[in-house]
């Protein structure tokens, strides 16, 4: 007796974990399958009838050579996924078309894409890369930016350094959107984007959020040395020339815009506390403020309060002082 309820323990544990592997399954070939919906929608209902049958007859016969065709299929599909790979050769969207890069020579940075488009919609637009040189001596703040395009869990975050000479320079991990594609959640759990770091002028990137895409954005000074903004600053160049060096996939959970900044943080202070908020990166100004690196005085409600720059944004528009005016 005792037994027998250790198998059917064990077969109920074993058709979960089939379950899970069956549903991910079903996923990775309908984002990743090549050719129209009626072919991915082939090639899941016969991996779906595999995954239903065995199961059937595993606990009918209660043999568990019964799920060896399942467990045939699934190495057959784990080899296929293990064998899609990033790539910097697709058709890429004007604007992840350049990779952010850049060269240091004593305190003068030497970035060759910085992006600075001129945005009327999101499918009108000057198109403008430029060179230019920072001075990491002159270096003065480090604000984050939070957009919200998703309700209040998930937010886009943005990295902006601030000089003594009144420019903004801001990093973005990015999806690299093919021309025509845009970013939704699921499939980017699977295989489905490339990441992309885009170094832009504040008026370029943080307007087309609020401006053209009716995002809601909170800008926050965050608390560092200048010691660790260097640091940090230095940090994306490095990430830049590792992506241009090996495409990355990017990952709706573990490699988004929100866990490559904190791994870059965390090398330069390796106590940074890991927390659920970076998942849910629409409260990571909580997490912020939880571990004292927010700015400003008072409770969390008046920080966020004076970080809500979206009506400031949109009032500045394509005024050359963008950069001053939302700060104000």
């Amino acid at each position: 007796m005792k037994k027998s309820s250790s198998y059917a323990a064990g077969r109920l544990i074993g058709s979960i974990v089939m379950g899970m592997l069956s549903i991910w399954g079903a996923l990775a070939l309908w984002f990743q399958i090549p050719g129209g919906m009626t072919l991915r929608a082939l090639a899941v209902g016969l991996w779906c009838a595999l995954a239903v049958v065995s199961l059937a007859l595993w606990w009918r016969a209660r043999r568990a050579r019964m799920m060896l065709p399942w467990l045939a299929a699934m190495g057959l599909l784990a080899a296929w996924w293990s064998a899609i790979l990033p790539s910097h050769q697709r058709v890429w969207a004007d604007d992840v078309a350049r990779m952010a890069g850049g060269r240091l020579k004593g305190d003068i940075v030497t970035l060759d894409q910085v992006r600075n488009f001129d945005w009327r919609s999101d499918s009108d637009y000057t198109q403008r890369w430029e060179a230019r040189n920072y001075d990491l001596a002159q270096l003065r703040s480090v604000d984050v930016a939070l957009s919200y395009w998703m309700g209040p869990a998930i937010a886009h975050t943005l990295v902006s350094f601030g000089f003594a000479d009144g420019r903004y320079l801001t990093f973005s991990i990015e999806i690299r959107k093919e021309r025509g594609e845009s970013f939704s959640a699921i499939p980017g759990l699977f295989k489905r984007y490339e990441a992309v770091l885009v170094a832009a002028d504040e008026r370029d990137i943080l307007r087309v959020r609020t401006n053209v895409r009716d995002e809601d954005m909170y800008l926050y000074r965050v608390r560092m040395s200048p010691q660790a903004m260097r640091s940090l600053f230095l940090a994306y160049l490095d990430e830049g020339e590792r992506l241009k060096r090996a495409p990355r996939f990017y990952n709706t959970l573990t490699a988004n815009c929100t866990t490559i900044v904190f791994e870059m943080a965390r090398r330069i202070d390796p106590g940074l506390p890991l927390d659920w908020r970076l998942l849910a990166s629409g409260y990571l100004d909580r997490y912020l403020y939880g571990i004292g690196a927010l700015a400003g005085g008072g409770d969390f409600a008046a920080l966020r309060h004076a970080a809500h720059i979206t009506a400031k944004a949109r009032a500045a528009d394509q005024d050359g002082d963008f950069s001053a005016r939302i700060r104000r």
